[in-house]
């Protein structure tokens, strides 16, 4: 366990501090910290850094409300780089997107690992860029009514290779209505993660509401 006195801030008394998603590993900003910013956060349990365009402290979130809450700091091996994890409550980027990294600059064409978090971001950076030929471009341009009325009919989709009993054409037809839902998502700044909290809000509902039912047996 290093200390503040053993990190290497640099001239301009700074240290870069790449802020990662706590659960997904995702990148989601480079800022930089100077000491006082850094015992900031370490006190407040919240991400504060140093604005070198504004010359002066900020907390994420102060007037945005995209707080990122501390998991862990950890230094690199030179002790001057942070990486630091954080449980985050809203978009990284002032641009309303879920990291700052989001324009492609080269793809070796090697399949990444599939994740949910990992599409999001694609589209995501589709909606940034909107590369020509895309049919996610396409569905971002035409906007919210066309993408609102995919998944009206990505829904009935399941809807009928449910009724069918057709495993298969079902699984398929819920990955497309799964893909649109998520266009959707990223057209109205709705991240996963605010899915998923809404998800675990009534997981925690439902636990009690079993537990007041078998204190009653």
């Amino acid at each position: 366990m290093c200390k503040i006195d053993d990190l290497k801030f640099d001239a301009n008394g700074l240290i870069p501090a790449v802020v990662v998603d706590a659960g997904s590993k995702k990148v989601l900003t480079l800022a930089y910290m100077n000491r006082e910013s850094l015992e900031i956060s370490m006190r407040e349990g919240r991400t504060c850094f140093w604005s070198r365009s504004r010359q002066t402290l900020w907390r994420k979130g102060e007037t945005s409300g995209n707080v990122q809450y501390i998991v862990d700091i950890t230094a690199d091996c030179d002790r001057d780089a942070l990486v630091v994890a954080v449980d985050k409550t809203g978009p990284a980027c002032h641009l309303g997107t879920d990291s700052c990294f989001n324009t492609p600059l080269f793809e070796s064409g090697r399949a990444a690992p599939f994740s949910v978090k990992g599409l999001y971001a694609l589209l995501e950076g589709r909606k940034a860029s909107l590369p020509e030929g895309s049919y996610t471009t396409y569905l971002f341009q035409k906007g919210l009514d066309k993408i609102l009325k995919k998944v009206g009919e990505e829904s009935t989709e399941v809807i009928i290779a449910g009724k069918a009993e057709d495993r298969a054409e079902t699984v398929y037809e819920i990955a497309d209505l799964m893909y649109h839902v998520m266009v959707l998502m990223v057209e109205m700044g709705i991240s996963v993660e605010d899915v998923t909290a809404e998800l675990a809000s009534r997981h925690i509902i439902d636990h009690k509401v079993k537990q007041e039912k078998a204190a009653r047996q």
